[in-house]
């Protein structure tokens, strides 16, 4: 039924107005997505991830635009623009600290920031355009940028001292055991008054050395010597 007035076969203005809307709302859309939390630390650098998903194949005419604010502030500072080109900001809080880290052909608009401080504190947002999808939603990153705790920046230290240190502290361990082993054997041969020959000794000696040393998979050279000695 066609509304009064209306010439035939025509769609009225207003309802083709709505029929385009609706299309246009349905066409033009544009999926975003951030790291709501992101915590960094002084001096290192810091990456701010944003992807996105577009309906529309990426052209020049794609814009990518990064904005802070400070907190307890609603004032908005443009720290990135992208559109074809990167243009980091060259003024205010993140002047050339701000490097383009994203690949529009695969959806990522990532940036970085280097030598982060406390001041950094705040929200960031990532807004993407690649028309005719130019309606999405805006989510933003809250990020928090503190000192390294004394235990964080010892870990690394104390990774390489386990790798390293402690299997030294062990042989070192064993070789102390050996040496008393032989010092108490010594001195309770002496008290017994029993004296062995110098080739008895060199025998014993390499005995208490090859039980020691055979957990570390680990065979004396003079020990080999000591038996091809023994042989005649």
């Amino acid at each position: 039924m066609q509304p009064r007035g209306a010439a035939p076969g025509r769609v009225p203005l207003a309802l083709l107005g709505v029929l385009l809307l609706r299309g246009v709302h349905t066409v033009l859309t544009l999926e975003i997505k951030v790291d709501a939390h992101v915590r960094g630390y002084v001096g290192e650098k810091i990456k701010l991830k944003c992807i996105f998903k577009s309906t529309s194949s990426v052209t020049d005419k794609l814009t990518i635009d990064w904005t802070y604010r400070a907190p307890s502030s609603s004032r908005t500072e443009s720290i990135f623009h992208y559109q074809s080109f990167q243009y980091p900001s060259t003024a205010g809080t993140f002047r050339d600290r701000i490097s383009w880290v994203g690949d529009v052909y695969k959806g990522d608009a990532s940036i970085s920031i280097s030598n982060p401080t406390t001041r950094d504190n705040g929200t960031f947002s990532c807004a993407v355009k690649n028309p005719p999808d130019v309606h999405h939603n805006i989510p933003t990153t809250e990020l928090t940028v503190t000192e390294r705790g004394f235990g964080t920046a010892l870990s690394s230290v104390a990774l390489l001292s386990v790798l390293v240190f402690v299997p030294s502290a062990v042989v070192a361990a064993l070789l102390l055991v050996r040496m008393v082993r032989k010092s108490a054997g010594l001195r309770k041969r002496s008290k017994s008054g029993y004296k062995k020959s110098s080739i008895e000794v060199s025998d014993d000696t390499d005995q208490e050395e090859d039980d020691c040393m055979a957990r570390l998979c680990v065979r004396c050279a003079e020990c080999l010597d000591s038996d091809y000695e023994d042989t005649y």
